[in-house]
């Protein structure tokens, strides 16, 4: 089921309308396509292979994004692998994979490795894909639940274990709550989810959420599935239960998702525009053209949803060969672009706000 009620929110949050600078394909001719607005957009066409590998979470969007850009430029072949964040990592700093595709920086330890196959320059991060986590709810007779971190992390630390606890009532003022048992659900296998729904319960409940974070599950209790598709399907099959996945998932399988609360004292619920409003504010903690967030898990902005992820493209800011350098800065190009960003709102991402998606159309065009 795709996403299309969003598509208006994605609209508003890409006003501002972008034409991509056509450094010309092989016959000097930009392909074009329509963008958000309506309007041509240029793509910088190239010919060749590229190999990438990584994130699972960013699968859709790249498969998306590969896609039209195949459509819009012939004799390009593009593969990527959703072999996880590390594995991509690993073959980008073996040189087995052009860029990689991770749900988290690069660790210190990390960056020297990448930095290496980076001739002349560094390996540098590009937030392309915003993953709103959902915490989807199975509990027959309630609806529009909402829940603060600290009765979240309780919820999934094992703490509260009865849908009629004191500690939900006081987020439910108006709710007919059951004594039903809750059962949680996490993710089995690692997952970049799973590190940044921990981070988040770490940052904005370190008093009742003491497991910091990872992407191991490390709380005791609870039920363990297979992937975010897993976790859906086990919420969907038990009443009683709840957990998180990434967004296109829950609403895939049809299943209601709790309003969160932030650091405004509000309970936001899910929607493109309101994850864009946290990765608005979100602070560069990279130089130059790297474009490593630091996402605040309290933010205050009005209306902000506060479980998401960003998911980076990292690739060398220099020293890439000719014959691919062309084909990477045409599909990211590509992938940063307003009508690129829109598409995303059909599989269940949300688009980059636009302050921050400028900032890495720049930063791939200075690709060298």
């Amino acid at each position: 089921m795709k996403l299309q009620r969003y598509g208006t929110i994605a609209c508003l949050a890409l006003a501002a309308t972008l034409g991509l600078s056509a450094c010309g394909s092989d016959n000097n001719e930009p392909a074009t396509g329509a963008s958000a607005s309506g309007s041509a957009a240029a793509v910088d066409c190239a010919t060749g292979t590229l190999n990438a590998q990584g994130s699972s979470a960013q699968k859709n969007a790249m498969a998306e994004w590969i896609k039209a850009y195949q459509q819009k430029c012939q004799g390009t072949t593009i593969n990527y692998e959703p072999t996880g964040s590390g594995a991509g990592i690993q073959a980008f700093t073996a040189g087995t994979a052009d860029f990689a595709g991770s749900d988290s920086a690069l660790k210190p330890e990390e960056q020297p490795g990448a930095d290496a196959k980076c001739v002349g320059g560094k390996a540098i991060h590009l937030p392309m894909v915003i993953g709103p986590v959902a915490v989807a709810y199975n509990v027959s007779g309630v609806d529009n639940l909402q829940l603060k971190p600290a009765t979240l992390a309780k919820i999934f630390a094992g703490k509260v274990t009865k849908w009629d606890d004191a500690a939900i009532k006081a987020d439910n003022p108006d709710a007919k709550l059951p004594a039903t048992t809750i059962q949680t659900v996490h993710r089995s296998d690692e997952s970049g989810t799973t590190d940044n729904f921990t981070k988040f319960l770490s940052k904005t409940a370190e008093a009742d959420w003491t497991l910091g974070n990872a992407k191991a599950w490390k709380a005791p209790g609870g039920t363990g599935a297979k992937g975010s598709d897993g976790v859906a399907s086990s919420v969907k099959g038990a009443d009683g239960s709840i957990g998180y996945m990434e967004w296109s998932f829950a609403e895939n399988a049809g299943l209601k998702m709790s309003k969160i609360g932030n650091g405004n004292g509000e309970f936001a619920a899910l929607t493109a525009e309101a994850a864009g409003k946290t990765i608005a504010g979100a602070k560069v903690d990279g130089q130059g053209d790297d474009l490593k967030l630091s996402i605040d898990y309290n933010t205050k902005e009005a209306g902000a949803y506060p479980i998401v992820l960003a998911t980076y493209e990292i690739v060398c800011s220099k020293g890439l060969a000719a014959d691919k350098l062309k084909l990477v800065k045409g599909l990211l190009g590509y992938a940063a672009s307003a009508e690129g960003q829109n598409s995303l709102t059909e599989l269940g991402y949300a688009p980059l706000p636009e302050t921050v998606r400028t900032k890495v159309e720049t930063a791939v065009k200075n690709l060298s």
